[in-house]
């Protein structure tokens, strides 16, 4: 008896996806509507029809892989597709030269999957979603919005420029990161070495020579000795501290309070809550263009955020969107944090003073620009929200590129005046004894 994969809406609204068995394709949707819902979708699930020979054919093309697939070879992926199916080739053999012209690993047995589900009677969204390592379910949906419209080869260029503009943004946030990291990490290195080498040396100078220290050679030499007897707790406590934030935000309590932590940190905050809206606004947008449910591209552009709070965002507003509402009221409404225990923690580990001030000045703060929300509420009005979204996405990409230069430019001189001051401490600290020793030697 046939099989059939049915899309339907019961009385409150949420969407089922099921499978049914039944003779034919109107007693599936008989036996749907007497289960109380309304058949949205109904499609005969087709046997696969592939030989022996050809399966052993596909698999010799396949090769032993792990590792996710790389976003720059998707990004190509996706733009060398939009171009074929473009130029009017069948989708089926696009995919066979993509497939051919693709280095052995994780990739390419994907998309050697995808060529085997097509085959078998599948369309380009089903057998994409059967390779979620390759294929996200922004990926999937998009595509299945592209093949309902008609219209594959321009969500294509749509999906295409979406990762490139996404790719861009997060190398920029990456290479401006390199270089304070670099320096940060070998000036420590230096300073340990200086430390743990160059310092004892003095202080047997010192020793032999019975001079009384002053306090700065003092603080300097019980810093050596600390770290001397220590040393081991170098790498051990940025690793225990790594691994305590993990434990925390494996919980979903404590995912929440440290990602409330995270977006109210001067600066790198606010760094990462631009780069957080602009991705989930062009996500949004990019799904609304493409003609995808509201519902589903909120729903995606939730998985997309990253971030404990902007989940929680939107997720209410997805629900008040099922209730029949608007989306920029529930945006406006939930946009405000509120107090976090787990936050505070975090902030108090900072001097404690300090730590608490700033977090109870900014507990309440929007994680929303009232512009935002007021884009939103106009392109809702006009009919054209993927329009408003694209905008403020792009305004708050430009905004993070300009706060990334400002951070890297700004970063360069306080690094630089840090060592020099801590270098600058290190030899004033050893050789003013030097200095007096002289003096008394002459």
């Amino acid at each position: 008896m046939p099989i059939y994969q049915y899309e339907a809406m019961d009385a409150t609204g949420q969407e089922i996806r099921d499978v049914i068995e039944a003779p034919n394709q109107e007693e599936a949707q008989a036996t749907i509507r007497q289960m109380g819902y309304f058949v949205t979708k109904l499609t005969e699930k087709k046997a696969r029809k592939i030989s022996t020979d050809r399966k052993a054919a596909k698999k010799k093309g396949k090769t032993f892989a792990i590792g996710p697939v790389s976003q720059k070879t998707l990004t190509t992926f996706t733009r060398q597709l939009a171009i074929l199916q473009d130029a009017g080739l069948p989708v089926l053999r696009s995919l066979k030269i993509l497939e051919s012209q693709t280095k052995p690993g994780t990739f390419k047995n994907c998309l050697i999957d995808v060529c085997e589900e097509i085959e078998s009677g599948a369309t380009l969204s089903e057998a994409m979603s059967k390779s979620p390592r390759a294929f996200d379910r922004l990926y999937v949906n998009m595509i299945k919005a592209g093949e309902a419209g008609g219209a594959l080869e321009a969500i294509l260029k749509r999906l295409a420029d979406f990762q490139e503009r996404s790719q861009s943004l997060r190398r920029k946030v990456k290479g401006a990161m390199v270089y304070p990291a670099a320096v940060i990490t070998f000036a420590v290195g230096i300073l340990v070495f200086i430390m743990l080498k160059i310092v004892p040396q003095f202080i047997k100078i010192f020793r032999d020579f019975d001079a009384k220290l002053p306090p700065i050679t003092e603080a300097l030499i019980n810093v050596s000795n600390l770290l001397g007897r220590w040393w081991m707790l170098i790498p051990i406590v940025p690793v225990s501290v790594w691994l305590f934030i993990k434990l925390v935000r494996k919980f979903s309590y404590g995912r929440m309070g440290w990602d409330m932590y995270i977006l109210k940190i001067p600066i790198f905050g606010q760094l990462i809550e631009k780069n957080i809206v602009a991705r989930t606004m062009r996500t949004l947008g990019t799904l609304v263009a493409s003609g995808v449910p509201i519902l589903e591209a909120i729903h995606i552009a939730r998985d997309t955020s990253g971030n404990a709070v902007f989940e929680q965002l939107y997720q209410k507003v997805y629900e008040a969107i099922r209730e029949g509402e608007a989306i920029a009221g529930p945006l406006r409404d939930n946009a405000k944090l509120s107090f976090h225990p787990v936050a505070l923690f975090f902030w108090l580990c900072m001097p404690p003073v300090v730590g608490a001030l700033i977090y109870l000045m900014r507990m309440n703060d929007s994680v929303l620009d009232e512009m935002v929300i007021n884009m939103v509420d106009v392109g809702e009005e006009t009919g054209e929200l993927d329009t408003m979204l694209y905008k403020i996405a792009d305004n708050y990409d430009e905004e993070v590129a300009v706060l990334t230069e400002s951070l890297t430019r700004l970063m360069e001189p306080i690094l630089i005046i840090m060592l020099g001051g801590i270098v600058g401490f290190i030899v004033i600290a050893l050789f003013m004894p030097l200095i007096a020793l002289i003096q008394k030697l002459s």
